[in-house]
């Protein structure tokens, strides 16, 4: 009679085994990458909820709008917030040229469900006037790996 074989050899349960720790330390890392960039977005939500009414403002005034003081905007930097985000705030700067501009700052939590490469980091979003219509440029103190396209 023949003998038939039945179920795996050690080897082959330790070939399995390490194929899916291979697989495991690929994923992993390129999951965190994902994770992180998608808390990152809350950040432009924040900035898109703004970038409207700090253009009219600024198109009406001549000025960037102050928290508190300007009609139309929260008394603090508090009021914007979200589950990844702390606080936004809006800052007047001028850009190369002279030409004036007005900062959206977007503050990350430093604790709680962000992810570690975002934990105190700041977006900046800058609004610059180009004669009637405002253009927005984003950079990041994040690491350029967890930013999406828009802010590298």
């Amino acid at each position: 009679m023949k003998n038939v074989q039945k179920g795996f050899t050690l080897i082959e349960l330790m070939i399995v085994v390490a194929i899916i720790a291979i697989l495991a330390a690929i994923a992993i890392p390129q999951y965190q990458n994902y994770v992180t960039k998608s808390q990152f977005s809350e950040s432009q939500t924040v900035a898109d909820g703004m970038k409207t009414a700090i253009a009219e403002s600024f198109t009406q005034t001549g000025t960037c709008p102050k928290l508190g003081t300007t009609a139309g905007f929260p008394q603090n930097d508090t009021s914007y917030t979200g589950k990844y985000v702390a606080k936004a705030d809006i800052n007047p700067g001028t850009a190369t040229g002279g030409t004036p501009m007005c900062d959206i700052l977007v503050t990350f939590k430093g604790t709680g469900s962000v992810s570690s490469p975002l934990v105190n980091q700041t977006a900046t979003f800058k609004g610059v006037d180009n004669g009637g219509t405002f253009s927005w440029q984003c950079s990041s103190s994040a690491p350029p790996k967890v930013l999406p396209t828009a802010c590298q």
